[in-house]
């Protein structure tokens, strides 16, 4: 059976606070650590009110210092956020804290609004950028050479394996010519993954980091001991879609019984486009819902993420996927 791995946000709930977050953050790592997965990522997100994860390395090196063995990482970093020579650094820092368990993966969208943007001194157009900024990362990672004027130390010769993030066919393309592994998003954008992954299997070319194609992918999975106490939790995601789809940007809502009556046609259809990306139900449906997608996209692996308003509730989707995972290894 493929590795599941975890991928987190951070999130904040409505009551709750950023540093509630981070202790939830490791709780949850180190239950996942002993379960078995294979990776843990944080994902780089600015300015949202129920997304503490914006110090994106911070969290990483919190993570690291309480688990042992699971993978630790970005997932991803927005690298025109940065200059390169600062995520070789920071990164550097966290493989010499960590060594063996980094991984750097890469985005090239703001991962903020506009106005965020601005506050960053990120130039609009600096994602067009995206493959020099690669290739200047990629330098800073090299082992240092005679006469080199500027080096990053910690980072010069380090060995971090590095991925392309995306939601679109353009990191696909963009991972797969360069030979990297490639993670998609289809856990909020799934409308573009099976032509991604098209393209990525076609156009691969082996490189000294990736011989063949890898491609890991996104899904949200809620898990509960029955499919209507799963529905019920996925609500809560469901509104923060549908609030910061309409600018309403909050905080993490708590699961409510009545979210689906209250939907119009339009909040409807947001909602909807997020469902192929989903799977929700007692184990038994999360077993057949996991069996479809890995059949239908063939993934090297899944990258799970559950947005769930109560944190006893969130271990327990996951330790339930991680028995669900047994399950199919064994059959």
């Amino acid at each position: 059976m493929i590795p599941f791995s975890v991928l987190d946000l951070c999130p904040i709930i409505e009551g709750g606070t950023a540093a509630d977050s981070f202790r939830n953050a490791l709780d949850l790592a180190q239950h996942a650590e002993h379960w078995g997965y294979k990776r843990y990522w944080i994902a780089e997100h600015h300015s949202l009110v129920g997304v503490a994860s914006a110090a994106t390395s911070v969290v990483i090196a919190h993570i690291g210092a309480g688990t042992k063995t699971i993978r630790i990482g970005a997932g991803g970093v927005m690298l025109p956020n940065h200059a390169p020579l600062l995520i070789a650094e920071q990164f550097g820092t966290l493989e010499s804290l960590h060594p063996g368990r980094i991984d750097l993966g890469l985005g090239r969208a703001p991962g903020s609004d506009q106005a965020t943007s601005q506050a960053l001194r990120r130039d609009p157009m600096a994602g067009e950028d995206f493959p020099a900024e690669v290739g200047e990362l990629l330098h800073w990672f090299s082992p240092e050479q005679p006469g080199q004027r500027v080096v990053a130390v910690p980072g010069a010769g380090l060995s971090i394996p590095i991925w392309i993030l995306g939601s679109s066919t353009w990191g696909a393309q963009f991972a797969a010519v360069n030979g990297f592994p490639f993670a998609f998003a289809s856990h909020f954008a799934p409308q573009q993954m099976m032509e991604a992954l098209r393209l990525y299997r076609e156009l691969f070319k082996p490189s000294e980091w990736l011989q063949k194609p890898y491609a890991m992918l996104g899904i949200n999975v809620i898990a509960a001991d029955t499919d209507e106490e799963a529905q019920l939790l996925f609500t809560s995601r469901q509104q923060s879609t549908l609030n910061n789809r309409t600018g309403r940007r909050g905080q993490l809502p708590p699961p409510d019984p009545d979210f689906d009556k209250k939907l119009g046609p339009m909040e409807r259809a947001v909602i909807e486009e997020i469902l192929p990306g989903a799977v929700v139900g007692s184990p038994a449906s999360v077993k057949a819902g996991l069996e479809a997608f890995i059949a239908k996209t063939g993934a090297d692996e899944l990258i799970i993420a559950a947005a769930i308003y109560d944190h006893q509730a969130r271990l327990r989707s996951y330790e339930l996927t991680a028995q669900v995972r047994e399950d199919m290894q064994v059959q």
